[in-house]
């Protein structure tokens, strides 16, 4: 288990992290949130030590984190860390090796990632000769070539297309199902949503948000409306207590209600406007309750 304890760093004026504390178990897939400057690269940096907290600890399985325990972790930060001029598949053995692997282990297991990643047909080109999507796969396959027990990916979505993203995801999902801990930042929440059970949202260096997702989305005290007509219709929830407009179309309306509103009444009003399409009474998404913390 990766566990971050009550971690502070300042920088002057600046607080990065503030009193910052969560845990990711072995076998857990994480996503760890927060609007840009939040903290999650300043968090990720110090578990590998190449930040260094004014307070609180860093453990891997309740001991602090070593070179060897680094030796055993991927970590893949969100600048590019890689050699521009260097061929893919031999960088990708030199990495491994550097992590303590015999270099015919390490050439062998760069060959497989590449393959992985769909990059065999490349592996002798420079990196600087790939797209920036294709970049991003050889920096995942960095983290990954030594076959880590922790992995800590910081954005490792950017940049990449649909197709690449789906091949990211089931990589990420694969890894926490063989028993690794895997901890990411994104920005991109839907895909957060359907891939994790668990979030950590920080917000100027403090948590202010972890739990389970659908505990989460249950957890917050609003509910989102949505309901479409088939035609244009009056503004007919001007009646209703407690509304925000979220959106607005001719035919079409997102309110955000209390969570304890009642909504047959809703249905009611709906219904008098005009035909309806669709009436939707749902808990927050995860991009909404994200929303809702960080600007509390």
């Amino acid at each position: 288990m990766l566990r971050l304890d009550h971690l502070s760093k300042r920088y002057g004026d600046v607080v990065a992290l503030a009193d910052c504390s969560f845990e990711v178990a072995r076998g857990a897939l994480l996503g760890f949130l927060g609007p840009n400057g939040a903290g999650k690269t300043t968090a990720m940096r110090a578990v590998f030590g190449l930040v260094k907290p004014d307070r609180g600890e860093v453990t891997w399985d309740g001991r602090p984190v070593h070179m060897a325990t680094r030796h055993r972790s991927g970590y893949m930060p969100e600048q590019r860390g890689l050699y521009p001029r260097m061929k893919i598949a031999r960088q990708l053995a030199y990495f491994g090796q550097l992590h303590g692997m015999s270099r015919p282990d390490a050439e062998a297991s760069a060959e497989r990632w590449l393959e992985t990643l769909g990059l065999s047909n490349r592996k002798d080109a420079k990196l600087e000769q790939l797209s920036h999507g294709n970049q991003q796969r050889v920096q995942l396959a960095t983290a990954l070539v030594h076959d880590p027990e922790l992995l800590v990916l910081d954005e490792p979505f950017s940049g990449l297309d649909p197709l690449g993203v789906r091949d990211m995801a089931d990589i990420l999902a694969e890894r926490a199902a063989a028993g690794n801990a895997v901890v990411f930042s994104s920005h991109q929440l839907d895909l957060v949503e359907d891939l994790c059970e668990s979030v950590v949202v920080i917000n100027g260096g403090a948590i202010v948000l972890s739990g389970p997702v659908a505990r989460l989305r249950a957890a917050s005290p609003h509910r989102y409306l949505e309901v479409e007509h088939t035609g244009p219709t009056e503004p007919w929830y001007e009646t209703l207590p407690d509304v925000e407009v979220v959106e607005r179309q001719p035919d079409r309306v997102v309110l955000m209600v209390d969570r304890d509103a009642d909504p047959e009444a809703m249905l009611h009003a709906a219904r008098q406007a005009g035909t309806m399409q669709s009436f939707a009474f749902t808990p927050p998404s995860l991009s909404q309750v994200f929303v809702e913390a960080v600007d509390r």
